[in-house]
């Protein structure tokens, strides 16, 4: 059982550093008030045990576009393995938790963290770092020291996120 989870594992995070060089480069614009990388390709911010509770740009996160970046399969691949309240979107994944209550159970600190990098909290998750640049494998030399989100995304997504409260 635990070799075929290793498996899986390795399996879906060739497809999603597979998926990581095709993705359109709109999310490399830094926007105003983003964090831009500093010159060794780090991105500035504090872990706070199971959270980043400091938001990583200078604009509130905005729910609607959140949502838009949840839904969009050629930007963050998140229906890809999670369940979310989107009906027009199907085939939803079921490898990751289901987001309809994800609001209830984290705060935005804690959520903020599993996108930036949710193998912080768990060395062999599969979720893809959504704002790491660094010690990353088999990234495409277009994506080298690149966030797949940028901050303002990032918190977009945690807005969104945030708003799910329902039961699953």
């Amino acid at each position: 059982m635990r070799s075929t989870f290793r498996f899986l594992a390795r399996a879906l995070r060739a497809a999603a550093a597979a998926c990581l060089g095709v993705l359109a480069p709109v999310t490399l614009a830094w926007a105003q008030g983003d964090t831009p990388p500093r010159a060794d390709g780090w991105f500035d911010y504090r872990v706070d045990g199971d959270a980043i509770t400091l938001p990583l740009s200078a604009a509130a996160g905005d729910a609607a576009r959140g949502r838009s970046i949840v839904a969009d399969r050629g930007l963050s691949l998140c229906l890809l393995c999670h369940a979310a309240p989107i009906a027009e979107e199907r085939s939803q994944g079921d490898i990751g938790p289901d987001l309809r209550s994800v609001g209830a159970r984290f705060t935005d600190a804690q959520l903020r963290l599993r996108l930036v990098n949710a193998r912080r909290l768990n060395p062999v998750s599969v979720m893809p770092p959504y704002f790491a640049s660094r010690e990353l494998l088999r990234v495409a030399p277009s994506w080298q020291g690149k966030p797949v989100l940028s901050a303002q995304q990032i918190e977009d997504v945690v807005a969104y996120l945030r708003t799910l409260r329902g039961s699953i």
